[in-house]
């Protein structure tokens, strides 16, 4: 129920700060003599999780006047990283500062009281590899032989030699659907 709470006020602050935004920029726009202030800082971030971590980013881009323009991959040794840049910057503290406030209100929407000092549940399925934040797919590109665009499902393998000489030989995928059904080396028939 408390996380119910925190994420109901997570969704009004936010609404606040669109708000506040919203007549910040157009100040800045329809004022003479007002001048941005741009900055881009890199906020390094207490979330850790790939749902975490979007919300954050999701969050700073729709809030007007700061943008996510470039993310960092954390290792063990380094958390992910925000790269942000802010129309109108006071200080680049004042930039981080409200950057950690809005990660704070946010942890605390998605694991409850503590915020970042909660504990996260850990994954199941022992898939993570420790140096990657996102271990499910450094392990998927490890097993795959560093190839990250290859699906298991799906790919079929390159004709080589004579075989890719002959479009029949290839069976119907090459060349559409045949008269006689699916051949033998169809991949969807041996499923």
């Amino acid at each position: 129920m408390m996380r119910l709470w925190y994420t109901l006020s997570y969704a009004l602050w936010i609404l606040v700060e669109i708000l506040k935004g919203s007549v910040e920029v157009a100040k800045g726009v329809y004022t003479p003599g007002v001048h941005s202030s741009p900055a881009i800082v890199e906020y390094r971030l207490r979330a850790t999780t790939d749902i975490e971590i979007v919300a954050m980013a999701s969050s700073i881009t729709i809030t007007p006047g700061t943008l996510v323009v470039g993310t960092a991959h954390g290792t063990a040794e380094e958390r992910p990283s925000l790269f942000v840049h802010a129309l109108f910057a006071t200080s680049r503290e004042q930039v981080l500062s409200d950057l950690a406030e809005m990660e704070e209100r946010l942890l605390r929407a998605t694991r409850g009281r503590g915020g970042a000092d909660a504990a996260l549940h850990p994954r199941r399925g022992g898939l993570a590899d420790e140096r990657y934040a996102d271990g499910r797919e450094a392990r998927r590109i490890h097993d795959s032989g560093g190839r990250s665009g290859d699906r298991e499902q799906g790919q079929a393998p390159l004709a080589t030699g004579s075989e890719g000489s002959d479009p029949s030989a290839a069976g119907p995928s090459a060349t559409g659907p045949s008269a006689a059904g699916p051949s033998a080396t169809d991949p969807e028939e041996e499923r």
